[in-house]
């Protein structure tokens, strides 16, 4: 039996070594390219401005219906139907012939009265003088005061006649109360109007500027009140409304809150809310339908995580899958509220900190081992809230389906 030499012993242990040497270089590479890549959105409080949606009708700043306050034959009409007209300006003439007349009537009656009370202003002077000396009885002076008097009462009612007669005279000219555009004329010349009639000859709006009405659940309110009595809301009574027309273009004036309504409709549960809006060029017509975004409050620690980081279990809760300090995927459950632009506004289940999933989602599950790149989310948000649950619904099921 032949014996084999140290040297040739020792040689494949050498060679066993250096083999599982190589193997573990090999295996460190492995591991390490077993962590997936992900790109993640690390959460950060910033203000939030939130507000709400809302739908309304516009109505005119100013309407005035115009009737004639004096009957007669409408002679002319002196306004183009549609146009622009200013406060005072004529717009229609009536036949004031017969008011002329008896403003004539009374001007002459006030001559009359005039002179009569020149003669008994005379006539008291005289009886005064006549007075001192004992020339006229005592009754005699006295009748000519109160002839006197009679006489000046006399000119007041004249005057007053005067007055009046004028007056209709100036209805038959019949004008604008206010500034604002002109509607449709309901009659033409040769028409018989009479006075206070209940029909109207024209309308006159002021469209600028104009109110939008709008509606809001009173329950909104009662838990906006909640949430400023509790701290987590800033009031924001005086930020611009925007107001967006039919075609969901956005109005190039922003418009202000007047004034909300003390009572509640009682068919629909909501209170009215009016917002004042500049419309120089007259875009906004009256009864036009708008959406109008009011501020409700701000938040200042609020949390926003992208939509496509949330997504729901097939039991229904809203999950996010976040990396946690070992760079494994851990699920989180959290509570969202509303979305404000592409984001959802976070209530609970995720904190200042947190590094949540935004893309590569696909390719991992909980647990895994992942390498994660930092995506800066913008800050400063102004929210645009859309409480609509199917739409939240609607959002998170597309991110799961992402997923």
């Amino acid at each position: 039996m032949s014996r084999q030499s140290p040297v040739r012993r020792v040689f494949p242990v050498l060679l066993l070594s250096l083999a599982l040497g190589a193997c573990g270089d090999q295996a460190e590479p492995a591991r390490q390219a077993a962590a997936t890549p992900v790109t993640v959105v690390t959460l950060q409080p910033e203000p939030v401005t939130l507000t709400r949606e809302l739908p309304g009708r516009t109505s005119s700043f100013l309407v005035a219906e115009v009737r004639p306050q004096v009957s007669g034959i409408v002679q002319k009409r002196l306004f183009t139907e549609g146009g622009l007209v200013k406060a005072g300006q004529a717009l229609y003439q009536i036949d004031d012939a017969t008011y002329r007349a008896d403003l004539a009537s009374a001007e002459a009656s006030l001559a009359r009265a005039k002179a009569t009370l020149k003669s008994a202003q005379l006539t008291a002077a005289r009886s005064a003088e006549l007075a001192q000396i004992d020339a006229v009885s005592r009754q005699d002076n006295e009748n000519a005061v109160a002839a006197l008097q009679q006489a000046e009462a006399d000119v007041k009612v004249a005057e007053a006649a005067v007055q009046s007669a004028r007056i209709l005279v100036g209805y038959g000219r019949i004008t604008a109360p206010i500034s604002g555009r002109i509607g449709k004329s309901s009659v033409t010349a040769g028409a018989l109007v009479t006075a206070n009639q209940a029909a109207t000859l024209a309308t006159v709006q002021q469209l600028d500027p104009i109110y939008v009405d709008l509606t809001q659940s009173s329950a909104e309110l009662l838990a906006l009140r909640e949430a400023l009595a509790a701290g987590t809301l800033e009031s924001t009574a005086d930020l611009p409304v925007t107001i967006l027309l039919e075609n969901g273009e956005r109005y190039s004036r922003e418009g202000k809150l007047a004034f909300s309504e003390v009572t509640v409709d009682p068919s629909t549960g909501s209170y009215a809310l009016r917002v004042i809006v500049p419309n120089p060029n007259h875009v906004l017509l009256p009864g036009m339908y708008v959406r109008a975004v009011i501020g409700n409050g701000v938040r200042q620690n609020a949390l926003l995580v992208p939509q496509q980081g949330v997504a729901r279990d097939p039991r229904g809760q809203t999950t996010a899958l976040v990396v946690g300090a070992d760079n494994k995927v851990e699920v989180r459950p959290v509570q969202v509220s509303r979305t404000v632009d592409d984001k959802w506004l976070v209530e609970g289940g995720l904190v200042a900190g947190d590094k949540v999933i935004v893309a590569g989602l696909q390719k991992i599950r909980p647990g895994a081992l992942v390498q994660a790149t930092e995506v800066r989310a913008p800050t400063g948000v102004a929210a645009s809230i859309n409480p609509d649950p199917a739409q939240a619904d609607s959002a998170a099921v597309a991110a799961t389906s992402r997923r």
